[in-house]
């Protein structure tokens, strides 16, 4: 346990932020790696006979042309960004707000003028492709807009796609590692940053603004989601939102919250205690602590004997190592959610840990967060939350989110 009368973590305890020299090398490594992305999809598309390959969602247009969109601007950004890729070409579309991001973030892809009006220029565009089979991000074309789309050309067979870029994307190059722990770095020196000013009748409202303002100013081009700061009963919301409660003394304080450092994002909870804490809280802080722990220790036990051979375990099963732990101390029914997912150019992505998590091994190299909880209605809640990179061949499995996760009490 740690207290004031100890040290306190400091911002200076975790890495600097990434320089610019670290930030180009990310962008280069991903000019290189592109090709290699494109000709997997390319694969896919031979193997399902198909021609062409549209893609709508924003973590896919960074990821296969390198034209990135800010987070939540896909709702303003029309048909800007989504692209095709066929067998010998990527063409990005974008009207003329976007004409020369698009020509500077994606030079190797034609460009297409389109302005909210991909219907009409469908049978243009697929002509242009000779594409007759286009396999579609079906969950994220609206019905209306397919529709509109089978419409425009009778001819052309619509296919539906899902998850291959998403099951490519679980696997992480290393320059996406270290994007995610820089981004993680971040987010560690924003929580130590604030610690001094955490005080009973501080709002919620005010530390997430304060912790957003760290992370802004410190390294991160956005925040990886809205900051969940939440006081005492309010912390049984896993995802509540901070409001005008205040920091009150002897409850426990709730930070949800990760960065983003060039599109890569990180997620980290930790659960303060302000002042006193309660027996009770201490109990449960104690429950949700071994409950990661076991799941942790599953992911290194399977770590090194898939080094022999024996390949990881699904998600489905470190998330009931943890599950297993809660359930045996009478909380089964306040551990709802799963235990963890992946992470990388979007919050939540694959792999999955949950109890209804696929019945497959978990890829490699890959990232994801452990993140158990304990939540009791109108009473508390403790949610402990890391991010664990693993990479088979290296034989390593490393948490990199680096803030402590002892409990940490605040005075009150």
């Amino acid at each position: 346990m740690r207290s004031m009368a100890d040290r306190l973590p400091v911002s200076g305890d975790f890495a600097p932020p990434p320089d610019a020299a670290a930030l180009a090398r990310g962008a280069e490594a991903d000019r290189a790696a592109r090709p290699a992305r494109l000709a997997r999809v390319r694969d896919r598309l031979a193997t399902d006979g198909l021609d062409a390959y549209f893609g709508a969602r924003p973590e896919h247009m960074r990821y296969l042309t390198g034209f990135a969109l800010a987070t939540g601007e896909e709702k303003v950004a029309g048909n800007s960004g989504q692209f095709f890729v066929s067998g010998d070409e990527v063409v990005v579309l974008a009207d003329s707000r976007y004409t020369l991001q698009a020509r500077r973030e994606a030079p190797e892809a034609r460009i297409e003028l389109v302005y909210h009006d991909l219907p009409e220029q469908w049978p243009r565009l697929l002509a242009g492709l000779g594409a007759r089979r286009i396999g579609i991000e079906a969950g994220f074309v609206s019905h209306a807009l397919w529709e509109k789309l089978a419409s425009a050309e009778p001819s052309a067979a619509l296919v539906p796609i899902e998850g291959w870029v998403e099951a490519d994307r679980a696997t992480k190059e290393p320059a996406e590692l270290e994007r995610i722990a820089a981004a993680c770095a971040v987010a560690d020196r924003a929580l130590a940053a604030i610690l001094p000013v955490i005080r009973p009748g501080v709002s919620e409202h005010e530390l997430a603004l304060r912790i957003e303002w760290e992370m802004r100013t410190n390294g991160a081009e956005a925040l990886a989601f809205d900051v969940a700061c939440l006081a005492g009963p309010e912390a049984a919301l896993p995802h509540g939102s901070p409001g005008d409660r205040p920091v009150r003394s002897g409850e426990v304080l709730l930070f949800d919250f990760g960065a983003q450092v060039a599109g890569y994002r990180s997620d980290m909870t930790r659960t303060l205690f302000v002042g006193e804490p309660a027996p009770r809280d201490l109990e449960i802080y104690g429950l949700v602590a071994r409950a990661q722990a076991a799941a942790i220790a599953g992911v290194e036990a399977a770590l090194r004997s898939a080094e022999g051979g024996t390949g990881l375990p699904d998600g489905r099963s470190i998330d009931k190592l943890a599950r297993d732990v809660i359930v045996a101390a009478g909380h089964g029914d306040h551990f709802g959610h799963g235990l963890g997912h992946g992470i990388g150019l979007a919050t939540h992505e694959l792999p999955s840990l949950s109890r209804t998590a696929p019945l497959t091994p978990l890829p490699s190299p890959t990232v994801f967060s452990v993140e158990p909880g304990v939540y009791l209605e109108g009473e508390t809640g403790v949610r402990i939350e890391d991010l664990v990179a693993i990479d088979v061949a290296a034989a390593r499995a490393e948490r990199l989110t680096r803030f402590p996760r002892e409990v940490l009490v605040l005075p009150g």
